[in-house]
C-alpha cells in the first residue's frame, strides 16, 4: 500500500511510473513501466554493460537521482523519505535516464507527527542512525545518495572508502575524500578510461558532493536542495567550493 499510495500520487520523470495494481487476498501485483536498461547493480556487476555506462551516462544517472530526491522533499507534500536508495532500486531506461523505484518502506513525514522507525533499508546504503529505532529525516536519504553516487563513479560499492572516511573525520568536520587528480586515479572506475578536461571536473565535483553526504553527523550533511544546486554546476561548467554546504 505504501508503494501504491506513493507512486499513484507522484509525478516526476526520474521516479518509476506505476500503471496499475491488483490487491487481493489471493494475489497481489504491481504493473510498472518497462525500463530496458535494468537496475544499476546489475549493470555495474557486468563488465560489458559497465563499460557501456560511460562517464557522461554515469553523470546523467547521478543527476537524475538527485532530481528525484529533490522532488520527494520539496516538490511533493507530504515530504517523503525513501529509506532504501541503493543500486538495486535505481533503474535505467534505454537512454540511460535513471528512475528511483521500490517505495515499499518509504516514509511520508507529517509536521508534528511521530517519524520514528526501525531499520528496514539495505545494509551498506542505509545511514547508521537507521540501524536502530531512530527519527527518519531527509538526511537519511542524503547519506544513501552519497553512497550510491560514489558507487556509480567507482563502479563498486565504496565500503572501504566509507570506513576510511569515518576513521579519519569527526562529526564536526567536513569529509573531503578527493582533492586532486592523483587521488581520483585511486578511486575511479578502472574499466573506463580516465576522464579528461571538463568531464574530469564534473566527476571530481560528484565525488566531493558525495563525500559531504557521508558525514556521521546528520546535521552536517547538506540538504538535497544544496546537493542539486552544486550539481547544477555540471551543466553550467562553473566549479566552486563545496565548503558552503556546512
Amino acid at each position: 500500500m505504501s508503494e501504491i499510495r506513493t507512486l499513484t500520487e507522484t509525478r516526476h520523470h526520474n521516479i518509476i511510473k506505476i500503471y496499475g495494481f491488483c490487491w487481493h487476498s489471493k494475489v497481489s501485483f504491481l504493473v510498472y513501466e518497462f525500463l530496458e536498461g535494468g537496475s544499476l547493480d546489475k549493470i555495474l556487476s557486468e563488465e560489458t554493460q559497465a563499460i557501456a555506462l560511460d562517464w557522461s551516462k554515469r553523470i546523467k544517472a547521478v543527476e537524475g537521482m538527485a532530481n528525484a530526491s529533490y522532488y520527494l522533499y520539496y516538490g511533493y507534500s507530504p515530504l517523503i523519505v525513501h529509506c532504501d536508495i541503493s543500486s538495486k532500486n535505481v533503474i535505467l531506461d534505454i537512454d540511460y535516464e535513471a528512475r528511483i523505484s521500490n517505495f515499499g518502506i518509504a516514509k511520508p513525514l507529517y509536521p508534528n507527527s511521530n517519524n520514528w522507525t526501525s531499520f528496514a533499508g539495505t545494509f551498506g546504503y542505509a545511514v547508521t542512525e537507521l540501524a536502530y529505532p531512530m527519527e527518519v529525516m531527509e538526511k537519511c536519504d542524503v547519506y544513501s545518495f552519497g553512497v550510491l553516487a560514489l558507487e556509480i563513479i567507482m563502479g563498486k560499492h565504496p565500503r572501504d572508502l566509507i570506513m576510511l572516511c569515518f576513521s579519519s573525520t569527526s562529526s564536526s568536520t567536513t569529509l573531503t575524500i578527493v582533492a586532486h587528480d592523483l587521488d581520483l586515479k585511486e578511486v575511479l572506475e578502472k574499466r573506463l578510461p580516465y576522464p579528461r578536461n571538463s568531464v574530469a571536473k564534473k566527476v571530481m565535483l560528484i565525488v566531493r558532493i558525495a563525500s559531504t553526504n557521508l558525514n556521521e553527523n546528520p546535521r552536517a550533511r547538506p540538504t538535497m536542495e544544496q546537493v542539486c544546486k552544486e550539481l547544477a554546476m555540471l551543466k553550467s561548467h562553473i566549479f566552486g567550493s563545496i565548503h558552503g554546504f556546512i
